[in-house]
């Protein structure tokens, strides 16, 4: 994994940017929807989105403890896999009083917790020895998280108060600084996890590509060659334009039709009111609602960004636990083969837990013992096989 992507292979054309970086077979000979090379500047990373920064107040110790297990990690390399994104909560590493007082002041918004940051290294060092890549990401940052509960809990907004964004510009350039001296390769910034879908009142176009830009900029001042992914808008399906042409790679979700990812989640699903998922989706009436000419059409815009010669990778997919299996693996083998036609990559949410491929909790799997845990073989297998 040694070595560093440019700037100028970021930003290069498409048909230069595959040969040069990603070293991999054409789209043609992986299959796929599209008669074009796709061309990504990206590798086809694969690999799994891992928790243990995930959120300050979760209830489960290990998804807010910053202690990686070095068994995933091997698992995935093992697997032949070789990415890890790490959705991380920045209230983990500020130096006050709030776990005390649950509430964060704005003018503490900035203090560091240097021994709290050594497990983000010894995380960046365990992807270094395992050969995985390793993508860090603000699951909640400074003024904004995609997650209702924790958005409020923030004193500032990242999109409207000049102080969030200050503090969200002043965390990257921390990051920038740590690791300066580790390639692009090695390491990416994701800078924001899922940003809204663009509405007056509450975050413009404008908005977005002011903050990720102005934060993209003081990466830059310390490490040049930092690759930078931004997600796409409306929680990450939707192309940012205005970012086409700034240096930086985007990232899309997979998780459409939300009744199939996420059928009876209650913090999607609140109501549990989805019917019982089909693929193809049906309407209540049974007639067509989406299948996979749909989802080839959802996913073509991302196409066309990976063909301007800009890189896409899936920053996350998958689907909670309580969707039939069969519906689910229908499902995304759909979206898996139309991502690797576009020559995008992708990380499972997540490696272990309701989303993952061990001790997922699905009622409708026949699992094989792995390690002393439930390993879903059919979904692992699809997964490899793309």
């Amino acid at each position: 994994m040694a070595g560093r992507f440019t700037r100028r292979e970021m930003i290069a054309t498409a048909a230069c940017g595959a040969a040069a970086l990603a070293g991999r077979e054409s789209p043609a000979a992986q299959g796929g929807p599209t008669s074009a090379p796709a061309g990504n500047p990206l590798p086809r990373w694969r690999g799994f989105n891992l928790l243990e920064f995930f959120q300050a107040f979760h209830r489960d110790p290990k998804r807010r403890n910053g202690m990686v297990s070095e068994d995933d990690l091997r698992w995935i390399r093992d697997w032949g896999l070789d990415f890890i994104r790490i959705p991380m909560d920045y209230w983990l590493w500020v130096d006050t009083e709030w776990r005390k007082t649950f509430k964060l002041r704005s003018e503490d918004a900035c203090k560091i917790n240097e021994r709290f940051l050594e497990k983000v290294d010894r995380t960046v060092r365990l992807g270094e020895k395992y050969g995985l890549h390793v993508s860090l990401n603000f699951h909640r940052a400074p003024g904004y998280c995609v997650n209702e509960r924790d958005s409020k809990r923030e004193p500032f907004d990242l999109w409207e108060d000049r102080e969030a964004e200050d503090a969200f510009v002043h965390h990257w350039d921390v990051f920038a600084r740590r690791y300066k001296g580790i390639g692009s390769k090695r390491l990416s910034f994701n800078l924001v996890n899922e940003a809204p879908r663009p509405k007056p009142g509450r975050m413009t176009r404008e908005d977005y590509c002011r903050v990720m830009k102005r934060a993209a900029a003081k990466i830059r001042q310390t490490s040049p060659d930092r690759l930078i992914v931004v997600d796409g808008y409306g929680a990450g399906s939707m192309v940012v334009d205005g970012m086409a042409d700034a240096g930086v790679a985007q990232s899309v979700h997979a998780y459409r039709p939300g009744q199939i990812s996420h059928y009876h989640a209650q913090w999607v699903d609140r109501n549990l009111s989805f019917p019982k998922p089909t693929w193809p989706l049906r309407n209540k009436d049974g007639s067509h609602k989406m299948g996979p000419a749909e989802l080839e059409k959802h996913y073509e815009p991302w196409g066309r960004l990976v063909r301007r010669g800009v890189g896409v990778h899936c920053g996350e997919a998958g689907c909670y636990n309580k969707t039939p299996h069969d519906v689910f693996l229908a499902w995304f083998g759909d979206v898996l083969r139309i991502l690797k036609g576009h020559g995008i990559g992708w990380a499972m949410w997540n490696l272990r837990g309701p989303f993952g491929v061990v001790d997922s909790g699905r009622a409708d799997v026949k699992y094989e013992g792995f390690h002393g845990h439930q390993l879903d073989r059919r979904l692992l297998d699809l997964l490899l096989r793309h």
